[in-house]
């Protein structure tokens, strides 16, 4: 029989906030087993003891924060409205049935005055590491590294061109050295100093947010994003490092740097690292060699104009210093550059009769360069490592791990676009999505395990 439904609205009912909890939410779990209680001593300091307005527990500020993050709610007033109404998020942080929520204003004055310019983001992020690896969930030994990009908040049309200076690479110093005891080895004299001008390349620049750089890659959206370069542990696959840059810079120049960063806070023993092709460079075969590292990391295939014989074909001689064509002829070395490449040249009068010249070379007197770099012996034995049945079984885990970390994100934490402008206001963002992500892990795997 159809029945009225009766008013319920004004009935009055005597019950406690926690009932109205389902004993297997989320947030029950996140508060067992997280312990947020080091926010106040991290910020006290930016806090006047004796003068002004009681503020919002920065505590209670920060649980706000995690709660939108943790459930994908992109809009800070949106985030508001739905902890107005959702009774679970009014326990976590620990606010009454009635009780005044913040309004959406409080996260963002906080964030443009009392924590502007402040590492809180990176402290808040280093400590649920630790209590990651107080609960055993992180070993250090092996990591996985990768970027993904996000979309910042600018129109990729609204850009003016600027005329920029070629960065030095951090690792100059050491090329050039290398490139000196080269040449001393093979009795050539040393370089002369360089009399040039800094190059300089123009980049746009766009109008909106001028930290964001304008990104063009294979395979991969056109336009102005960040890059999220995340590291994660291959135990439980809690994310062990962040950080971030526009997206026009290599994945490969802020690696070493980040990887030394995150051995030294976390003290960890790093023994294996795996990585994507994009990480293959000399410099960091070499970097990881010299760290005692051994890194699985992907094949770059080289580019080269279609028909012509790839570089591979010509055989390197390492004791007798020269490479052979594929007709066995020799290249031998002529001098190493600035760059820190060796060049070997073949003998133009051999190959001016070659059935391969024209898909050899085009150069004018017939003559074939193969470049080879002074640190290439590291990529080789690196390449080597890759083939091995260890390196196979560390670099399989690298799609289960940081790129499983990464579709987390954005499928389900909001990193697919910038909510807001400027590299300082990404960079929270990364590591507030990456901390939520850290927090979520260690407190489904914690109530598992109990």
């Amino acid at each position: 029989m159809l029945k009225t439904p009766k008013e319920t609205q004004f009935e009055i009912e005597m019950v406690t906030l926690n009932e109205l909890v389902p004993q297997d939410h989320l947030l029950r779990k996140v508060d067992k087993h997280i312990d947020f209680s080091f926010i106040h001593d991290l910020v006290k300091d930016r806090y006047c003891s004796d003068n002004g307005r009681p503020p919002i527990d920065p505590t209670q500020l920060f649980k706000l924060m995690f709660v939108g993050y943790l459930f994908g709610i992109r809009s800070e007033r949106q985030l508001i409205r739905e902890v107005q109404v959702n009774t679970a998020y009014r326990w976590f942080l620990g606010l009454s049935l009635t009780e005044k929520v913040p309004d959406a204003s409080t996260i963002s004055q906080n964030r443009r005055r009392r924590f502007k310019d402040s590492e809180i983001f990176q402290q808040i992020f280093d400590r649920i590491v630790f209590q990651a690896m107080n609960k055993k969930l992180i070993g250090g030994r092996v990591l996985y590294t990768d970027s993904t990009h996000l979309k910042a908040n600018a129109n990729r049309r609204k850009f003016k061109m600027h005329e920029i200076e070629e960065i030095t690479k951090e690792y100059i110093d050491e090329l050039n050295e290398a490139v000196e005891e080269d040449r001393l080895q093979h009795g050539k004299k040393p370089l002369p100093e360089s009399s040039k001008e800094p190059s300089t390349r123009e980049i746009k620049v766009s109008t909106t947010d001028q930290d964001a750089g304008y990104m063009v890659r294979d395979g991969k959206p056109e336009g102005f994003f960040y890059l999220d370069h995340r590291t994660t542990d291959k135990k439980a696959n809690m994310i062990v490092d962040v950080h971030v840059t526009p997206g026009n810079v290599h994945d490969s120049v802020p690696y070493l740097k980040r990887l030394d960063r995150t051995k030294k806070a976390f003290d960890f023993n790093v023994s294996h690292v795996g990585l994507d092709a994009g990480y293959s460079t000399a410099h960091i075969c070499k970097g990881l060699e010299d760290r005692g590292i051994k890194g699985a990391i992907a094949y770059r295939r080289p580019y080269g104009k279609r028909g012509n014989l790839p570089k591979r074909l010509f055989i390197y001689d390492e004791e007798k210093n020269e490479y052979k064509c594929p007709e066995g002829e020799k290249l031998i070395y002529k001098t190493t550059d600035r760059n820190g490449y060796r060049h070997y040249k073949s003998d133009a009068k051999t190959c001016v009769n070659c059935p391969l010249l024209s898909s050899c070379t085009s150069n004018k007197k017939h003559q074939k360069t193969v470049t080879r770099h002074v640190w290439q012996d590291y990529k080789d034995r690196s390449n080597q490592y890759r083939l091995s049945d260890e390196g196979k079984r560390i670099y399989h885990y690298r799609k289960e791990t940081v790129e499983r970390s990464f579709a987390d994100a954005k499928e389900l934490h909001g990193a697919r676009y910038c909510r807001m402008r400027g590299l300082d206001r990404a960079k929270e963002q990364c590591l507030m999505t990456a901390t939520t992500q850290n927090i979520k892990k260690m407190a489904l795997l914690l109530s598992k395990a109990a």
